[in-house]
């Protein structure tokens, strides 16, 4: 063992005659452990917060999507045969989209209408884990021979359906303002549907306004001619690559054409939640700062007690460098011991959090039932890391002011 690392763990074990000292250090060590737990345990929040945020957007959205500026796509399927040819590229499907109020028996709501192909919509959105009733399927139109017998399907969100107090099989009334001009005005434009499926994405936003129809359907509820679509959703093959996908696909089709991906698409929020991590990592770190002040006074306390010691060493050819290194060693010790114990504690708090979810939020509030926790690697190394350093540069002044200790004033008396 080195002459420093010797003499700084003797420093730590021996009992000291301020017993007060013993006690700062101990407040020091705990002091670091609670500010690393702290920020292990929010970046993990923080970061399942956001990837759950994240894959409950994309399971109801798509990657990517290709509008026609100022206008409707009149042939959507030479488009999607081009965007199918792209590298990256998953899936094609049409949509149509607009606003709509669903009537029932019992209650009326607006809602977003959103048209779409039953075969390929199943590829591009997460349809088979957010339907807890019904499939893609039964969205398909009837045969003109039972058209008058039976109504186009709808899928709508569990919320919705709560609101409009329907279940499966009921059948309900969308109700459009976009209608025919007549001498008496604008006559809203009306279609009655029957449920045959609701779906359950977890988010309160989604599961109250949103309702999916077939493409056929919607189309003879908006009077659009031919084959006309407003935009086509893409699926990629890996979501981080989706800019530079949609760029691609924009330099593809020219001008008129513009594609806009998950993450302009959710800019606000997800930058949001960024700064809102950065704030929580600063704020917290002010804990572990806290600690450093904690362990400052301690060495100071300790170079003021071990005045005779640094003076006896000093004349035995210790140098100014080897006493100073003592002491930030000593204090390294402080802030490793009451980093790792964070650490630890951090990490376990997260894996109780995740495993028995004990803490609940209000559904109708928070886009989870339980509080979201990922844990990153590279979070829990760089709160370490911060903690170390904090407390590293915390040793720097007393180790300096023990290093200047003169051993003939000390021995003096």
């Amino acid at each position: 063992m080195r002459f420093e690392w010797f003499v700084s763990l003797r420093y730590l074990k021996a009992k000291r005659k301020q017993g007060f000292i013993s006690i700062i250090t101990v407040i020091s060590v705990a002091g670091v452990t609670v500010g690393v737990m702290a920020l292990i345990v929010v970046m993990a929040v923080m970061a399942g917060f956001t990837d759950g945020l994240r894959e409950k957007i994309l399971g109801i959205n798509s990657h990517i999507v290709v509008q026609r500026l100022g206008d409707d796509i009149p042939a959507p399927t030479p488009v999607a045969r081009q965007l199918q040819e792209m590298p990256g590229v998953k899936a094609v499907t049409p949509y149509i989209y607009a606003q709509a109020m669903v009537t029932s028996s019992a209650q009326g709501v607006g809602v977003v209408l959103r048209g779409i192909d039953p075969v390929s919509a199943g590829v591009v959105l997460n349809f088979t884990t957010i339907l807890t009733s019904g499939s893609l399927n039964d969205l398909t139109p009837p045969p003109p021979q039972e058209a008058g017998r039976r109504p186009p399907g709808i899928i709508i969100g569990k919320e919705l359906a709560r609101q409009l107090r329907v279940a499966m099989g009921d059948r309900i009334r969308l109700l459009s303002a976009a209608g025919p001009l007549t001498p008496m005005g604008i006559i809203p434009q009306t279609t009655t549907c029957e449920v045959v499926g609701i779906f359950d994405t977890g988010m309160y936003e989604y599961d109250s306004s949103l309702a999916y129809i077939a493409l056929a359907t919607a189309r003879r509820f908006l009077d659009l001619e031919g084959e006309a679509v407003h935009g086509l959703e893409v699926k990629v093959d890996d979501i981080y690559q989706a800019h530079a996908i949609a760029q691609a696909i924009e330099n593809k089709l020219g001008l008129g054409y513009v594609a806009r991906d998950w993450m302009q698409m959710n800019k606000n929020l997800f930058s949001a939640l960024q700064l809102e991590k950065t704030a929580m990592f600063v704020i917290l770190a002010l804990i572990v700062l806290v600690a450093a002040f904690n362990i400052v006074s301690t060495l100071i306390m300790v170079v003021m007690e071990k005045g005779k010691e640094i003076a006896i060493l000093k004349s035995m050819g210790a140098t100014s460098g080897n006493i100073m290194r003592i002491f930030v060693y000593e204090g390294l010790i402080i802030g490793l011991t009451g980093t790792t114990l964070g650490v630890i504690g951090g990490l376990s708090l997260c894996e109780l959090l995740s495993r028995y979810h004990f803490i609940k939020l209000q559904s109708d509030v928070y886009p989870f039932s339980t509080l979201p926790v990922k844990m990153l690697p590279g979070d829990v190394a760089l709160v370490a890391l911060a903690a170390v350093l904090i407390t590293l540069l915390a040793t720097l002044y007393p180790s300096w002011q023990a290093s200047r200790v003169d051993p003939a004033e000390a021995l003096r008396y």
